[in-house]
């Protein structure tokens, strides 16, 4: 090989050298932030959206809330909390109402859990009568709507692995935003 074209594949690989360089500089930064945003969807908080009218006067549809999904992990699951469930076809928003080993009783309107009487606030029509036990290791979740609500009623209870997290942040609309209970 003649020293003309060592010298050049030297210059060809320096250049070629130096657009790598360029990338890394320029776009490995946007690379990283899109992978932490991403990882924090994931598995700390993610944004989800309300689809019917089965939490209202509590939610509307349409309203979207932040999901936490990292803290639930580190504090009880308590009766009335907020939790997005999935239910092997979608996400559902709902209000726990019995939690592991609880019996739960409607009767003429009035929540009883454990044969004790109890304020349910979040109720915002008439339930219907029913009785169940809620299996150990799971909740029994209901819409505040409860005519309009398609929850463990329907579905069953649901294991604590279907729950994803808690909510109660919503952020949009904007007239909308602050904490629900």
């Amino acid at each position: 090989m003649t020293k003309k074209k060592i010298d050049s594949e030297k210059e060809n690989n320096h250049i070629e050298n130096s657009k790598f360089k360029i990338f890394l500089k320029e776009y490995v930064p946007y690379i990283i932030v899109i992978i932490f945003v991403l990882l924090i969807k994931k598995f700390v908080v993610s944004p989800i959206k309300v689809n019917g009218e089965s939490m209202y006067d509590t939610l509307k549809d349409g309203d979207i809330m932040i999901l936490n999904i990292i803290g639930y992990r580190f504090s009880d699951i308590e009766r009335f909390d907020i939790v997005v469930v999935d239910n092997g076809d979608e996400y559902l928003i709902k209000r726990i109402i019995g939690l592991p080993g609880d019996e739960i009783e409607y009767r003429d309107n009035q929540l009883y859990i454990n044969g004790k009487k109890v304020n349910d606030k979040y109720a915002t029509n008439a339930t219907d009568d029913f009785n169940v036990k809620v299996p150990s290791g799971s909740y029994y979740v209901m819409g505040d709507n409860r005519v309009n609500s398609l929850d463990s009623r329907y579905y069953g209870a649901f294991k604590k692995k279907a729950i994803l997290g808690k909510t109660k942040l919503t952020i949009f609309p904007f007239g909308r935003i602050g904490n629900k209970e």
